[in-house]
């Protein structure tokens, strides 16, 4: 039997929503960063995560890594816009390259006495966190992992007795000995 092409009657099939960590090479000028997230703002994209350093110090160029989420028409239009913005020199979806490597910084500030303290201590020592800042009420503690892992971490200490946190957002590079910048600008090319 024939399915109506009433409205009613249209699949419910909709592009999945993905994850994606892309990587830019830029000029490390001002206004770079405003023009990108003025792209992503101006078009209703979100940004999850930005990481931004210089990577070129004699190239004066930078990395930026963005962390996004989109159907993968969305984000084809999101690494064409980024393309076609004047300080840009590459754009790579290191999601679509393969298992790319992801870490995360994060500083936790966690305050408690007795039981407490030495649960964060426990919990810190499980996780490989070291402890940057001690006095009798409190820890900081500094945690490099995957989002996942700072995630988890966040939550358990959250029982303890956390107090403030602070996030680099995600740094990531492709497995494999090619490199991004190489391909970035050849010897003495001056950018676009």
């Amino acid at each position: 039997m024939a399915q109506s092409q009433s409205a009613y009657f249209l699949s419910d099939a909709v592009d999945a929503t993905r994850r994606h960590t892309i990587a830019v090479i830029v000029d490390n000028e001002p206004g770079v960063l405003a023009r990108i997230a003025g792209m992503f703002s101006g078009r209703g994209y979100n940004i999850e995560s930005l990481t931004v350093s210089e990577t070129e110090h004699e190239r004066h160029t930078s990395r930026i890594t963005i962390v996004t989420t989109g159907t993968e028409k969305i984000i084809e239009q999101i690494k064409t816009q980024l393309d076609r913005l004047v300080p840009v020199h590459r754009v790579v979806d290191l999601t679509v390259q393969g298992e790319a490597l992801e870490r995360e910084l994060c500083l936790l500030k966690v305050r408690g006495k007795g039981d407490a303290r030495v649960e964060a201590l426990r919990l810190a020592g499980a996780f490989g966190a070291r402890t940057l800042d001690a006095t009798l009420n409190s820890f900081v503690f500094e945690l490099t992992g995957t989002t996942e892992e700072v995630e988890r971490f966040i939550r358990l200490m959250g029982v303890v007795g956390l107090v403030e946190v602070s996030r680099t957002g995600i740094a990531a590079m492709s497995r494999g000995p090619e490199g991004m910048q190489e391909a970035a600008l050849p010897d003495g090319a001056q950018g676009r």
